[in-house]
């Protein structure tokens, strides 16, 4: 057995065909402020009330994972702003996710462009207080430079403070970052409270994607109606997409939901007959099949199938036995568990344990009968969402993939013969990843 080698240097990003890029910018040159003014960003802001009311006409659903929509998370704690209580805002840039690389690229070669959505943002939450929190040290450096030419030239609407951590799968959720921000690990903690009631030094508090933030200048520049003019009405506007996976890449792509998912292939060169499945939504959604290729990249075809889009990450499974790679997601949630809930530090280990038992043609009948029962009855028994990926990667796995189970269990997988597939991290996209 041999573990995957590293795969080929990141793609250039790429916009889809007709596409006139909102996110993505061509040239590996980092946009100082100089650039991103002239392309009219940090525009006056008139009202705050009129902005969000453009918000949620767009229809902007966060792109960190979750879609919950934009403008009911500001408008939640500008109620609270309303109402007098301090409130804060909180530029997400932790990309706990391995197969994603949207957030990295989006900070180290368009921080202006982030920071303008967050002060946007921290506007129409009423917020004198903002917080960028990441853990790439390159992104930290270009981010920091970014706030010297803010502070240079004078712009200061809101306080912003750039706030650091270690790097960790769990560590770009929500309350992780809350935490993390007031002082302590971070690690989830128990919902309730939400961030919006109780968040940074107990305050309201927004926490949003910076690829959601960053689309907030667009908004604010050209309206709600224009952004929904691409994407579908249930998904409007652009999003970035990671692609992983059949011997290219990782590919950056913009492009609007709605797009076949044939159309990604054909932009990252991929023919749709080596395709035998997808991670979908990095490690979290689960397994898809082949049905994958006849959806259309938006939250309701996705959602549909019995997946997400998640954070935009998707790796393709050419060549890999979905066996092996279920073994190699799973064991990744158990080593990059918190270790805070019981329920997700047993179950992750049992599932895994499970997984690796059947890609290496150990695994039983009744093996197999416990990891069933385990993705159905372990679901939401965790703070945040680890175990429900791991639930999610175990039923995929079992409901999608019965020949590949039958192959393993009769030990005569015809893949992992040839090379069985094990990696610590599944379709690492930031391993490779040039500046």
């Amino acid at each position: 057995m041999q573990d995957i080698p590293n795969q080929p240097e990141v793609l250039a990003p790429v916009a889809a065909p007709g596409v006139t890029p909102r996110l993505l910018r061509a040239g590996a040159a980092v946009e100082d402020l100089s650039a991103y003014r002239a392309s009219g960003g940090y525009r006056a802001l008139d009202s705050a009330a009129e902005l969000l009311a453009e918000i949620r006409h767009s229809g902007l659903r966060g792109r960190g994972g979750a879609a919950f929509p934009t403008a009911i998370k500001l408008d939640s704690v500008r109620a609270a702003h309303l109402r007098g209580r301090a409130t804060v805002v909180v530029a997400n840039g932790e990309e706990g996710e391995p197969a994603s690389l949207k957030d990295h690229w989006l900070l180290c070669h368009r921080p202006h462009l982030v920071l303008d959505g967050l002060r946007l943002a921290a506007a129409v939450a009423g917020a004198r207080y903002a917080y960028v929190y990441l853990s790439d040290p390159e992104a930290a450096q270009r981010v920091d430079a970014a706030l010297t030419e803010l502070d240079d030239a004078g712009i200061a609407d809101v306080r912003i403070e750039l706030v650091t951590v270690a790097p960790g799968y769990v560590a770009g959720e929500e309350t992780a970052a809350i935490r993390a921000i007031n002082g302590g690990p971070a690690k989830p903690s128990d919902k309730p409270p939400r961030p919006f009631e109780s968040g940074v030094d107990e305050l309201p508090t927004a926490v949003n994607n910076v690829e959601t933030l960053a689309n907030l200048p667009y908004i604010h520049r050209h309206g709600g109606q224009a952004f929904r003019a691409t994407g579908t009405p249930e998904s409007p506007g652009t999003f970035l997409v990671t692609l992983t996976g059949g011997g290219r890449g990782p590919g950056l792509y913009e492009l609007p939901h709605g797009t076949p998912f044939t159309d990604l292939l054909a932009l990252h060169g991929i023919s749709p007959q080596d395709v035998r499945g997808a991670l979908m939504g990095g490690y979290f959604s689960g397994i898809a099949d082949r049905a994958i290729l006849d959806a259309t990249l938006d939250h309701e075809s996705i959602r549909g199938l019995g997946y997400g889009l998640g954070c935009g990450a998707i790796c393709l499974l050419t060549g890999e036995c979905p066996v092996a790679v279920a073994a190699a997601v799973l064991e990744y949630f158990d080593r990059e568990n918190a270790g805070q809930c019981g329920s997700c530090f047993n179950g992750t280990a049992a599932m895994a344990a499970v997984a690796a038992a059947l890609r290496d043609g150990r695994a039983t009948d009744a093996d197999l009968e416990r990891l069933q029962r385990w993705s159905v009855v372990l679901r939401g028994r965790g703070a945040c969402g680890t175990l429900d990926g791991a639930c999610n990667t175990a039923a995929t796995l079992l409901s999608r993939f019965p020949a590949e189970i039958t192959a393993h269990l009769a030990g005569n997988c015809p893949d992992c013969a040839q090379q069985m597939y094990r990696a610590d991290r599944p379709f690492d996209a930031r391993k490779v990843l040039v500046p």
